[in-house]
């Protein structure tokens, strides 16, 4: 049993024993940059995105599409400036606190991935490695040079068919300092999910283009790391995504007996990341947990070794409730990331969610999955629902297990659960009462570590950012108010929904609901028309 799964308890018990170091103060006035910075790299502008969705499926990338994808997910869309309970309210008049929106959610809006476009032939660039800038919406060359093939290698020879003929990859890293300046040991978790928010957005953005997402998570790490020119050691490499490009050919491989290549040295970038901060602390346990799950391409696993991990249990409680239709989105994917955002203590509970929309909800989440290699795409999926209803129409209030398959409510806690859930929460940003449902994922932690060894922690916290990134996008598009937190008992949530003695783990909880009319707010996109 490797060290993931001491990490997993750690986390599951934090709320009632703290994870080292229990003193800790971020230095706030140190802090790291919040996207990184390459000194003397050319920064490419990316062109307008391409239109909306259309009726034909796109026959793959393009730089417009490309350009989309990024701007909706990772670009700033709009400043925040609305009046709410979170903490960082007083400071985001000031502009270098400035609070940025984007389509994709991140914990503690740090957005620490670091999105990487290994370009090779058949693209519209010259072919290198760039780097996303969010904040110029850009690419910065760091690499001039075909470097695809390194990547394929670092895949490993098992890969995937669509990763291992792609000409054009997105790599995915985390710099962890960009995160655990704040929040130290707890970061590794953090940032797993944030790679899961990504994920999830490209693939509901492609999907709603007629385009595919699927990423790989097993492969070379040490390799690609120092093809990125970042030390392994601060910086983890999470994913893979291969892209299809419009026009483009599958990369051809060596045939049988073809004679080998001579070996070149190993690519780098040219740029490197400044790093802002005087003083970068380490964190022993965000180390060991890094260590245990670095990537390895010979790791990975077979093909259905995560079905016996899966949400296996038939759904708990009693008295099915029959959900309605789930309500049509009233707007489409890209608006909806647009529009998302955190209710922070905005919520209403005068005006109750509809029950067709809280079963829109829950379908689209249930339906969530990361798409990885080593998910079967009709296999079972990692994730189950519970629902802690307070106000929803013709629905009594109390804690419930949804069932996907029948698209029923089963009761596990009959009444209202709004003492619980405050009670259980650490910060004081929520009334979570006043949400309509709140709304608690959970995974059987061990049970993929014991299926697919310690890197399948990253697959965990993937596949419940992935849930998270659906449920904000779904309750957006049906204008109701969202919030994600992490700041809760999960030990209280376990033993509340008779989970104690499974290998169930809450792993955040989704609050739903509308906001209170007429919020005070900036309108930002008024000032700069």
């Amino acid at each position: 049993m490797g060290y993931a799964h001491d990490y997993a308890t750690a986390i599951m018990h934090r709320g009632r024993v703290p994870m080292e170091p229990v003193d800790f103060v971020p230095d706030w006035a140190d802090r790291p940059r919040k996207a990184k910075f390459h000194p003397g790299a050319e920064t490419l502008p990316l062109p307008k995105p391409a239109p909306g969705p259309s009726t034909r499926a796109a026959r793959g990338f393009s730089l417009p599409l490309l350009s989309g994808m990024l701007q909706d997910s990772y670009g700033l869309t709009g400043r925040r400036l609305g009046v709410q309970a979170n903490t960082d309210l007083a400071a985001l008049p000031h502009y270098p606190q400035a609070n940025w929106s984007r389509g994709t959610a991140s914990g503690g809006g740090l957005y620490p991935v670091a999105v990487h476009w290994a370009a090779g032939p058949g693209g519209p660039l010259t072919p290198g490695v760039y780097h996303y800038a969010p904040h110029q919406h850009g690419l910065r060359r760091l690499l001039t040079g075909d470097v695809t093939g390194d990547v394929r290698d670092a895949l490993g020879a098992d890969a995937p068919t669509d990763a291992s003929g792609a000409s054009q990859y997105l790599v995915l890293s985390v710099k962890y300092w960009q995160n655990s300046f704040k929040y130290n040991s707890f970061s590794f978790h953090a940032v797993s999910m944030d790679v899961g928010t990504v994920l999830q957005t490209w693939r509901l953005w492609a999907r709603a283009h007629g385009l595919q997402i699927d990423p790989v998570l097993w492969f070379d790490e040490e390799r690609l790391a120092r093809l990125l020119g970042v030390d392994h050691r601060e910086e983890g490499v999470f994913a893979v995504v291969p892209l299809m490009w419009e026009g483009s050919r599958p990369a051809a491989s060596p045939g049988p007996g073809a004679p080998a290549l001579p070996t070149a040295a190993p690519a780098t970038v040219r740029h490197r990341d400044s790093e802002r901060s005087r003083r970068v602390l380490a964190f022993e346990t965000l180390d060991r947990i890094h260590g245990a799950t670095l990537g390895r391409a010979a790791d990975r696993p077979a093909p259905g070794a995560l079905d016996a991990a899966a949400a296996a249990h038939p759904a708990r409680g009693t008295d099915p409730l029959p959900l309605p239709a789930a309500a049509a989105a009233p707007v489409g994917v890209p608006a909806a990331l647009r529009a998302r955002r955190s209710s922070f203590g905005r919520f209403d509970a005068s005006r109750p969610v509809g029950a067709e929309q809280l079963a829109a909800v829950l379908a689209d989440c249930a339906a969530t999955a990361v798409g990885s290699e080593a998910e079967r795409p009709d296999g079972p999926r990692l994730t189950s629902l519970y629902v802690f209803v307070n106000h929803v129409e013709g629905i009594a209030p109390g804690g419930y297990a949804y069932d996907p398959a029948a698209r029923t409510l089963r009761l596990v806690v009959p009444g209202p659960p709004g003492p619980f859930l405050q009670r259980s929460y650490f910060l004081s940003n929520y009334n979570l009462e006043q949400a309509g449902a709140v709304v608690v994922p959970t995974v059987r932690t061990t049970a993929v570590l014991d299926a697919v060894g310690d890197r399948g922690y990253r697959l965990v916290g993937a596949a419940i950012g992935a849930v998270a990134q659906t449920f904000y996008t779904t309750a957006a598009a049906h204008g109701l108010g969202a919030g994600v937190a992490l700041g809760f008992d999960t030990v209280s949530h376990i033993e509340e929904l008779g989970l104690t003695g499974t290998d169930e783990a809450p792993l955040l909880i989704m609050l739903l609901g509308h906001e209170r009319p007429q919020p005070a707010d900036f309108r930002h996109e008024i000032a700069r028309s």
